[in-house]
Order: structure tokens, then C-alpha cells, then sequence
């Protein structure tokens, strides 16, 4: 594991006697016991939402663990400086912040004054540590979302026993706002076992928010949130909120007799019809931060020339694909036809016209490329065959399945290829850092920030700030020193992103390193007789991010 790097001075991070304690962390919530109910004491207010899976891990940070529950628990249960508003444009939490601003224009430095009163659920204060393990983690591991930003960050000082912390960039970033988010305890994951690999991976050592983990029970698939005692702020109306696994028709049926109240599920075209004969049923779509997209890794051997993998490329239906990914629920009104901006975002502007589907072009650039069709009509160059490894993560859908249609079609073309699906950590932290995948169907996960989208799904990796650690490639391993000049100006502010992208768009659509399908749509039934405030939340925030103004009406 690479080595974390110092940047906060010993006295300044132990300026108070919390954020010193040698006692060990809190043990995790045992997942195999089911949570107690009192029934002689007063009745307890909660709210039940079906939900698709409570697997984890949970670390919100990491491509392998994205998903509707990482979203739902991180948004309760990990501070952060900066929370999306109604209108998805960033709002400071004052909950936890005092103040965030920029201090200084060269170099560009940011102060960030913490609440005295805001610690974690183990009693250490939220501090400098935190922003700075953070930074470690995010500029140097493989996999992380959107690390573009990060990168910029030269130093992370702290004074005032670590609530006032000082972030200086090598460059200016007008997007410092989408930084900072989801803090996680550095006191306790700092020196743990395994380190990033396993931070969050089944639990929540320590939380900071309205509410605590009471249980965590993946076998069962139950989560149940409680009214954290040691938040500094006001209490949550509800005692519980309880997140319960279960089938698309357990779900219609629970909340037909009310014993759910509101339900979250990846829907399909029969999900929508089974919910709209529940009677007083709302359903709205909720977006996720995830555009469905294929990578053709130029990192690869087989497709680095840029020929092939526009061939790759001819040979695909997209509309096929997006209906076979879609099949026609919430998620087939939000095409991706851009490759950076979600549809789902403001600014979202579609770049990407027609279908791909081209078996003409697909011949005649795979023999431009060198290759030819053998006696069993499948292509090859020098008596050996085009084979490419198309690789999804296991068990998550759409992906899984977009891969397997995808090797139909290219076996339609006479392009042999394979399909593995390793855990979702192996692909993301190993396999795409490597280069024996030729095709990912894989997230593109937005943090926020669409420039900084832009520089982490695309951009030239460098060097680590202190030149320690070369920061990893991106997923697809595609860097083009073409476009790497306006990449770097839409960064760091220098020209308006939209001016960038309808310069860059063109010239990744042209290098056929990306295909994007469609953005992720969840779907949201509430019983509005049985609950108040239970709705969509904030783009790209999640559902349960309202959870602490949520009521129980029925109780």
C-alpha cells in the first residue's frame, strides 16, 4: 500500500486532547443481529423504504462501491462542507461549516473555518486531519470518483486545534466547491488494517450526522438508521429510518398494505405499471450520479490504434443497447448523448446524433487496420484473431447484462471477444489499471463538478504534487496531449466549460475512446397519506438526503 503522505504538523492536529486519543475504534454494528424493538416504552416514529440491495461497501468515494444505498448512508451519515441545493448548484452545510471561502488568489488558497461543536460519533472533533486524509487518498488510489480536483491541492495546513484549515492549490480551481464531501474519520482509517481497500467496505466505524447506525445487516438486507444522540444540531423528527431488501412485487405489496411507505427501485417498464396500480401511490424518477457508458480502453494492446477501436465502434448498435439497458423505465428519457455533462444536470447539451451501427465502416476499418476475415469469416491480422476482453462488474446491473449484448453484436461482426465480470473492487482498482480489458461497461460517476468530470474521465495523469506518487490513469487509459491544453483550461477557469467541451467533444467522439448510453434513473413510490417530505431530494443528492425533515402523518 502507498505510503500517506505527512502534511499536517503533529501539534497542530493534536492541538486538542479528542483528536489525540489513542483508545481504539468503535467496534462496527454486528451484522447478523436484528434490531430491538421496544414495545412497553414510547412507540417509536419511523419510516420503511424498499430498496433494491443493501450490499456494500459504502465508501462513496470509490467507482466500486457507487449505488443508491453508498448515496442513501453517506448523505446521512458523513459530513461534508458543501451539499447540493434545490437547484443542484453547491450550498455551504452550516451544520457542520462556519465559513468556506477564498482567502488568497496566488496561489489559490481556500479556508475552511469547522463548527467547534461538530465531532464525530466517537466524540473526536471533525477537523484538518480529516480534509487531509482525504486529499492522500483521493490524488494517489486507483478507482476514486472524480480525483481531478484533488490533484490541484499542493498543501492542507491547519491552525485552532485543526477547525480552521488552510487548502493550497498549485492552480487556480473555480470548482473547490464539489471537494470536501463525504469526510471520512481519518483518526480511525488512517492506520487501519488494509487501508483504502478497505475503508467502509461493511460498515461505518464512525458517523457525523443526524443519524447513527443502529444495524447493518447485509443477510437479511435491512439498515436501520436511528436519531444519533450525539449530533450537534437539531434532532431529526423520525426515530428510524429503516431501508429493507426486497422484490419488485414484495415492495408493491408492502406498500399496498402499508407496511412500507416509500420505495426506491431500478424500474423497468412492467416495475412502472405494478407501482401505478397501487392506489394514492407517487412516483417520481430520481436520478443517480451515473451515466452507463463503454469504454475502448487505448490503454490496451488491441485497441490502442485509434482505427480499431473506431471499427469497435461501428459495430455497436447504441440504440440497442440503451433499449436493452433502459427496457423502456425511468432512465429511457435520459439518453446520454454528451459525453461529460449528465442529461440530468444543468448545461446538458446532446453532441452525439444518429446510431453508431455501421457494418460498412466497421469492414472497411478493420482492414485498413490490417486485419482480414478468415475461413470462418472472423477477423484476424497475421493468423492471429481479433479477440477482445469486454469486462463489467459482477452482479450489478445494467451492466453485466450491456455486456453480453454487446459481445453478441460484435460476434454478428465476425469480432470474437469474451466477457468477465470480477468483483466490482478488482475490475476498478486492478484490471483497468492494468491493460489485459479491451472494452469496460463501466459508470461515469459525476461529483459535481463537470470540468474536474471532465479532466478525471479524460484527462493525462500526472505527477503527484510533492512528485512522490504518479497519480493513477484514468479509466479507459486514454491521454491525448491535443486536447489536454483546453482540458486544463476548463479546470482551472480559464475558458467557460462549454466553450471547452464543443471543442473537446468532437475530438473524443473522432478517438472512439468513449460511447455513452444513458444516465441511471431510479424510481420513487411514496404513500403521501402515510408520510410527509419523502421526495427526489436534491440533484444527484439522493432520497434520504431530506430524510432528516421526513414525518410519519399515519403515527
Amino acid at each position: 500500500m502507498r505510503r500517506l503522505g505527512g502534511v499536517l504538523a503533529a501539534a497542530v492536529l493534536c492541538g486538542t486532547a479528542a483528536a489525540c486519543t489513542n483508545a481504539p475504534p468503535p467496534p462496527l454494528v454486528p451484522k447478523s443481529e436484528a434490531p430491538v424493538i421496544t414495545t412497553t416504552g414510547p412507540k417509536v416514529t419511523e419510516i420503511v423504504v424498499g430498496v433494491d440491495d443493501v450490499a456494500g461497501g459504502y465508501n462513496p468515494h470509490a467507482l466500486a462501491a457507487q449505488s443508491p444505498i453508498t448515496t442513501a448512508l453517506s448523505s446521512l451519515l458523513l459530513p461534508s462542507v458543501f451539499r447540493p441545493g434545490p437547484d443542484g448548484a453547491p450550498e455551504l452545510d452550516r451544520n457542520l461549516m462556519v465559513s468556506a471561502k477564498v482567502t488568497k488568489a496566488e496561489p489559490f488558497t481556500v479556508t475552511y473555518t469547522i463548527r467547534k461543536d461538530a465531532s464525530w460519533s466517537d466524540s473526536a472533533p471533525i477537523a484538518a486531519e480529516d480534509f487531509s486524509y482525504l486529499w492522500q487518498r483521493m490524488r494517489v488510489e486507483p478507482g476514486v470518483v472524480d480525483p481531478a480536483g484533488y490533484r490541484l491541492i499542493n498543501n492542507i495546513g491547519a491552525r485552532e486545534g485543526g477547525k480552521v484549515v488552510e487548502v493550497t492549490f498549485g492552480k487556480p480551481f473555480p470548482g473547490w466547491r464539489s471537494l470536501f464531501a463525504n469526510l471520512l474519520p481519518a483518526h480511525l482509517l488512517k492506520d487501519a488494517p488494509g487501508t483504502w481497500a478497505n475503508v467502509l467496505s461493511t460498515g461505518f466505524p464512525a458517523t457525523a450526522g443526524p443519524f447513527q447506525v443502529r444495524s447493518l445487516d447485509e443477510p437479511r438486507g435491512e439498515v436501520v438508521l436511528e436519531r444519533s444522540d450525539r449530533y450537534w444540531e437539531a434532532p431529526t423528527t423520525l426515530d428510524r429510518v429503516v431501508l429493507r431488501r426486497a422484490t419488485h412485487s414484495a415492495m408493491a405489496e408492502s406498500l399496498s398494505k402499508g407496511d412500507n411507505q416509500a420505495a426506491l427501485l431500478r424500474a423497468d417498464a412492467a416495475d412502472v405499471n405494478l407501482l401505478k396500480a397501487i392506489g394514492n401511490l407517487t412516483t417520481k424518477p430520481v436520478p443517480r450520479n451515473e451515466v452507463v457508458q463503454v469504454l475502448l480502453r487505448p490503454a490496451s494492446e488491441q485497441l490502442k490504434d485509434v482505427t480499431t477501436r473506431r471499427a469497435i465502434v461501428a459495430a455497436l448498435d447504441r440504440e440497442a443497447l440503451i433499449a436493452s439497458g433502459t427496457q423502456s423505465g425511468p432512465s429511457a428519457q435520459y439518453r446520454a448523448d454528451s459525453y461529460v455533462v449528465p442529461p440530468s444536470r444543468t448545461g446538458y447539451q446532446a453532441t452525439i446524433q444518429g446510431n453508431t451501427l455501421n457494418p460498412a465502416a466497421t469492414d472497411q476499418l478493420l482492414t485498413q487496420a490490417g486485419y482480414a476475415r478468415n475461413a470462418q469469416n472472423q477477423w484476424e491480422k497475421a493468423g492471429k484473431p481479433l479477440k477482445l476482453k469486454i469486462a463489467a462488474p459482477e452482479k450489478i446491473e445494467p451492466y453485466a447484462g450491456l455486456a453480453n449484448r454487446i459481445k453478441a453484436q460484435l460476434t454478428e461482426r465476425g469480432i470474437a471477444s469474451e466477457v468477465v465480470t470480477p468483483n466490482a473492487e478488482e475490475l476498478f482498482n486492478k484490471q483497468l489499471v492494468e491493460k489485459d480489458v479491451d472494452i469496460a461497461v463501466v459508470p461515469r460517476v459525476d461529483a459535481g463538478d463537470s470540468a474536474a468530470g471532465l479532466a478525471s474521465a479524460y484527462g493525462c495523469a500526472g505527477d503527484a504534487p510533492d512528485g512522490a506518487t504518479p497519480s493513477p490513469a484514468n479509466p479507459a487509459g486514454f491521454c491525448d496531449q491535443a486536447i489536454q491544453a483546453d482540458i486544463d483550461a476548463a479546470l482551472n477557469g480559464r475558458v467557460l466549460l462549454a466553450d471547452a467541451l464543443a471543442r473537446i467533444e468532437p475530438q473524443l467522439q473522432a478517438q472512439a475512446v468513449a460511447l455513452p448510453l444513458f444516465q441511471v434513473v431510479d424510481l420513487l413510490g411514496v404513500l403521501p397519506t402515510a408520510v410527509s417530505g419523502v421526495d427526489t431530494g436534491a440533484p444527484l443528492a439522493g432520497v434520504l438526503s431530506g430524510a432528516p425533515e421526513w414525518r410519519r402523518l399515519d403515527k
